[in-house]
């Protein structure tokens, strides 16, 4: 027996394995996702989440308890893979006697099925989800062992048959519509999921790509150094272009319905931009990005509807069918007065940090919002009934009218394109350097010279004006604004898009917006569990990779400089030992 073996970290982290089965289960996950199969006839994406626990936790203990030998590392596995078992036979075999569907109502006979495997004897189904489990942590604990190439290559290969076998029914219309695709749709997927050669060969390619990836990507960043200033301008165009153009053919290739959902990203990332600009530069807690968002959409819907609110029926006395002025006037409007909003906010907030300059901008929104509300401007903002009318953008020298996702893609992505442009030079100007000293310790900027009110006010206007944007897009692809689209909910989502995909970096911004905006939207049968959904990828994230997805490299190395000085030895030891 190993003597030096934790048995009570076992112990506990079996216990949470085993408490994380039941949570899934009891709120509805494991049953509502087993509709939907990632291998067909195989693994349902409802087996996907235990497989996914399972795997983890032996992967994690492994991590904290196996010292990197193998004996112990199958003992951990075991141990964790029993005790999570344990506790979940005890939803199984207590469910009935205790009439827990009276309290938790998912724990129903479908779900007792799932974790039996159909058995008519509770007894055998737990035995088999015992063994199931505990062979799982097992090759969980084991996988921690292997080296860091191969395990990547594990892990990124698992993880595409799991994304990949999830969106079997939208990638299967996205690939039939051309007739060069359409047999690689009928080669990779089953009628639900992926099918087993399908499963294979998506394990594979992703490995490999994994594979090129990590071991060729330091050998093309030494070539591209190694180029000439003119060489890398060319490279650098080349790529450019190529990005273009995948952008510009990308809604004819998906369909109306991806291109609905990439509008939705583009919006997300342009709030993200401005937020990223207060959150990870000027480090500017702000919780009522949203108040901004509704000023951009209310001003161009007061602009440019042909409603009674609109300004062309104020002027006229009356109603009218036109609008005063057009979309392309009305969006510097929205920009400058959602950039003086900003700068308004910021003034009564100069002297708050941290948490009570979150509170102040949580306020803000929620008086933003009472105040769309109220009676008292009701007559100018339509109350609870919004602003309708609102006409489409129309490009008069091409006599085309951007009604169509597709069109609306266009626009956003040329949007997208001057806010990450614009955001990038400020980011690497004076005043980005000002931001990011003011983020770090602000007595200290202040003592260097730094003026705390112009470069604070400059953020929150700056901010602010990239989220009147995004407003007066959504005012004109949606046709009609009303007070519930600018609940406190969306500036939760931008605050985690920002979190999740990196502070402080644009290329992180667009990654958070397609992982928490885009993907949900792809599975909106799931739409019931998307808040518990962020919060554990938030919690995921803050312990397994906090600087995110695509983090700045001032993150990454604020992060990391820790764990990198660690593991060079002390000055006087080095001496000592030479």
């Amino acid at each position: 027996m190993d003597t030096g073996f934790n048995w009570r970290e076992a112990l506990k982290f079996g216990a949470i394995g085993g408490v994380a089965v039941l949570f899934f289960c009891l709120v509805g996950m494991v049953e509502a996702f087993d509709a939907r199969d990632v291998i067909f006839k195989t693994l349902s994406l409802g087996r996907s989440l235990l497989v996914v626990v399972a795997l983890g936790m032996g992967y994690f203990s492994s991590q904290r308890l196996s010292a990197r030998k193998p004996g112990r590392a199958v003992l951990t596995g075991l141990v964790v893979g029993v005790v999570s078992s344990v506790v979940t036979a005890l939803l199984v075999f207590l469910a009935e006697p205790l009439n827990m569907r009276e309290m938790f109502i998912n724990a129903s006979p479908k779900l007792i099925k799932i974790l039996t495997f159909s058995q008519d004897s509770y007894a055998v189904g737990m035995l088999i989800q015992t063994g199931v489990m505990t062979g799982l942590s097992i090759l969980g604990a084991l996988l921690y062992l292997l080296p860091d190439l191969p395990r990547k290559l594990i892990i990124n290969g698992l993880a595409a048959v799991l994304l990949i076998g999830m969106l079997q029914e939208l990638l299967s219309v996205i690939l039939a519509r051309s007739s060069y695709t359409k047999p690689v749709a009928k080669f990779l997927f089953g009628s639900k999921g992926l099918s087993y050669t399908g499963a294979v060969v998506v394990f594979i390619v992703f490995a490999l790509i994994s594979a090129f990836r990590t071991t060729q990507s330091e050998r093309i960043g030494r070539r591209y150094a190694g180029m000439t200033a003119p060489q890398q301008v060319v490279f650098r165009w080349v790529a450019i272009v190529a990005g273009v153009l995948f952008l510009i053919v990308l809604p004819q290739a998906v369909g109306p319905y991806i291109s609905q959902i990439l509008v939705l990203v583009g919006l997300y990332t342009l709030m993200g931009l401005g937020l990223n600009i207060e959150i990870g530069l000027a480090g500017l807690l702000d919780l009522g990005f949203v108040g901004f968002f509704a000023i951009g959409a209310y001003t161009t819907a007061l602009l440019t509807s042909t409603s009674d609110l609109g300004l062309a029926s104020v002027m006229a006395g009356e109603p009218v069918r036109a609008s005063y002025t057009n979309f392309w006037v009305s969006i510097p409007v929205a920009v400058i007065v959602s950039g003086l909003a900003g700068v308004f906010l910021g003034i009564p907030v100069l002297r708050m940090r941290g948490d009570y300059l979150a509170i102040v901008t949580l306020g803000f929104a929620e008086i933003i919002r009472i105040l769309v509300l109220s009676d008292f401007l009701r007559p100018v903002l339509g109350g609870a009934q919004g602003i309708l009318n609102i006409p489409k953008p129309v490009l008069e020298t091409f006599n085309l009218v951007i009604k169509d996702p597709g069109q609306f893609y266009y626009l956003i992505i040329i949007g997208s394109a001057i806010i990450a442009f614009v955001a990038f030079r400020l980011q690497n100007a004076r005043i980005g350097r000002n931001w990011i000293a003011i983020r770090e310790d602000e007595d200290v900027a202040e003592a260097m010279g730094i003026n705390l009110i112009a470069s604070k006010l400059l953020a929150f206007g700056i901010g602010a004006a990239f989220a009147g944007l995004s407003g007066a897009i959504f005012a004109a692809q949606v046709g009609s604004v009303f007070p519930h689209s600018f609940a406190l909910i969306v500036s939760i989502n931008v605050v985690s898009l920002v979190i999740i995909g990196g502070v402080g970096s644009i290329p992180g911004v667009i990654v958070g917006s397609l992982v928490l905006v885009g993907l949900p939207e792809l599975l909106r049968e799931f739409a019931e569990f998307r808040m518990l959904i962020y919060g554990a990828m938030l919690v995921i994230m803050m312990l397994v990779k906090p600087e995110g997805f695509w983090p700045s490299e001032v993150s990454r190395r604020e992060l990391h400089t820790g764990e990198e000085t660690a593991t060079v030895p002390p000055v006087a030891e080095t001496t000592g030992a030479a």
